[in-house]
């Protein structure tokens, strides 16, 4: 009987911490202490861990063992920590020939019968544990694809607890067979995907609204669509994806880790490199959207988008509360919780579209003839999106109905050839913004576009004349001038000139009607 320890990780939001796992056991009545801030699902280790030691072929020692997870003051939660306590109890009473090794990570739940179980968080805890200077690490078979997308670090995986005591020289008879632990995925059957990917080339007309969105997806820009319903708003946010340039590693291996931590990964197509689309319902919560819960605060919709696009569709329709809340993330794109038991910070750098109707009835357009709603009703419903909100999202576009006649019902181009000048563009902003710490239009400093990228003074006349009579704020100065920016590098121009920034200040103050 004696003392042992083990390595695991405990994450808040993205970032781990490297815990260690102490277990001492010793003389007195026979009592399983679990010490080190341990959440409920934390501390019921204490059963898991009897019972599968007990069907893998070691019973737990009639002895007070006393297990303790260091950094203490720092809370622990989920029971990815199972695992780990394990291995320490029972090398701590001598049921192991080797020691574990001092640089190994364990991760995993355990089930009653041993089985090792899946855990969300393995990638962002693989790169926390490898950050650490961690080079191996033993995770449930499930998690193993996961696992594997992490470079430079031997990984293991266990398929129950039976597996890994024999890997340690303890004298505990093989496993038995078992049922697997979940139900495997289905392999991706291509036949079964859908033959009709959402492509531009299924909106008809809407060439202001089209022209918006490849705006929108060159510069990484927010996006007001308004008009009335069926008029191909949704349509055209949905589509957006589908011209946005793939994500480059960081930001591939951060959506990954985001959906890990959420339980939402699939590791057998590898890291997530197409651009997220989230669009939660207009009954959501703030907590749903923006992150929370109890304890330890999980990562919400804005952060799945991150590097992706967050569309609220019927925007008026969503509690002010969480539309209020988005405020900071769209500035500063991340979210910062703080919640009793911790601060928790997630990305959440996305584009946020929103499409609204002009009215509760949406008929109020042209002449408005048809809308039965009153004006303090129009004007109630157009309060729910606050001055604060939309100060904050670059441009504001009508969508009007779709004129067959007008349009001849011929579609427009393709998103693969929209695509094509939104990569253009995109690579001539990595260019110019090469070696600073950002490489789109719209995460460009506000200080900066006043000086070493303001335009010249005769070429902002107009916008200047704006900011003057009180139609802009110092904020929508600065996003009418990366507006600009981004239709120059659509058109390849070096710098914006006035016709840029007069199609910035259209596209800015597209008030809906």
């Amino acid at each position: 009987m004696g003392h042992a320890r083990t390595l695991s990780i405990s994450l808040a939001g993205l970032d781990g911490t490297l815990v260690e796992v102490e277990a001492d056991v010793s003389p007195g009545l026979p009592a399983f202490c679990v010490v080190g801030l341990p959440d409920s699902s934390t501390l019921q280790a204490r059963d898991r861990v009897r019972a599968a030691s007990a069907r893998s072929g070691i019973r737990l020692a009639a002895r007070r063992i006393t297990v303790n997870m260091t950094p203490a003051w720092r809370p622990k939660h989920g029971s990815g920590f199972d695992l780990a306590i394990a291995m320490a109890v029972l090398d701590a009473q001598g049921g192991l020939a080797v020691p574990v090794p001092a640089d190994l990570v364990l991760l995993g739940e355990l089930g009653l019968d041993g089985r090792v179980r899946p855990v969300p968080g393995i990638l962002p805890a693989l790169l926390a544990a490898r950050a650490h200077g961690l080079t191996h690490a033993v995770v449930p078979e499930g998690n193993l694809p996961e696992a594997r997308l992490v470079d430079g670090m031997d990984i293991a995986g266990a398929g129950d607890l039976t597996e890994l005591l024999l890997r340690f020289g303890a004298d505990v008879p093989a496993s038995p067979a078992r049922p697997p632990t979940v139900t495997a995925l289905p392999e991706p059957n291509p036949a079964a995907q859908s033959a009709h990917p959402p492509d531009f080339l299924d909106v008809l007309g809407q060439a202001t609204a089209r022209r918006a969105a490849e705006v929108a997806a060159a510069g990484a820009h927010h996006l007001l669509l308004t008009g009335p319903p069926g008029a191909g708003k949704t349509m055209i946010a949905s589509r957006l994806p589908s011209i946005l340039p793939p994500l480059d590693s960081q930001d591939a291996l951060a959506v990954s880790a985001i959906h890990s931590l959420a339980g939402r990964f699939d590791a057998r197509a590898g890291l997530l490199c197409t651009p997220p689309f989230e669009s939660p319902h207009h009954t959501a919560s703030t907590a749903a959207v923006v992150g929370g819960g109890a304890g330890i605060a999980r990562p919400g919709a804005i952060s799945r988008a991150h590097a992706g696009v967050l569309f609220l569709d019927e925007a008026p329709e969503f509690s002010s509360r969480v539309l209020e809340a988005l405020r900071e993330p769209l500035e500063t794109g991340d979210i910062t919780l703080h919640r009793t038991r911790g601060v928790t910070r997630y990305p959440a750098r996305f584009q946020l579209v929103l499409a609204a109707n002009p009215c509760p009835c949406g008929k109020a357009w042209g002449k408005g003839d048809a809308c039965s709603c009153t004006p303090q009703q129009r004007r109630r419903y157009r309060a729910r999106l606050s001055g604060p909100v939309l100060d904050r999202v670059d441009m504001r576009v009508s969508v009007g109905p779709v004129d067959l006649h007008g349009s001849g019902g011929v579609p427009g181009e393709s998103s693969a050839e929209i695509a094509e000048r939104v990569s253009a563009a995109r690579e001539r902003q990595r260019r110019r913004f090469a070696g600073r710490a950002w490489t789109l239009n719209a995460q460009l400093p506000g200080p900066l576009l006043r000086t070493e990228f303001a335009p010249e003074r005769s070429e902002r006349r107009l916008l200047d004349h704006a900011v003057a009579q009180g139609r802009l704020t110092l904020r929508g100065h600065d996003r009418v001038l990366r507006l600009a920016w981004t239709l120059a590098d659509l058109v390849e121009a070096d710098r914006p000139a006035a016709e840029h920034i007069g199609q910035a200040l259209t596209l800015r103050e597209g008030e809906p009607r």
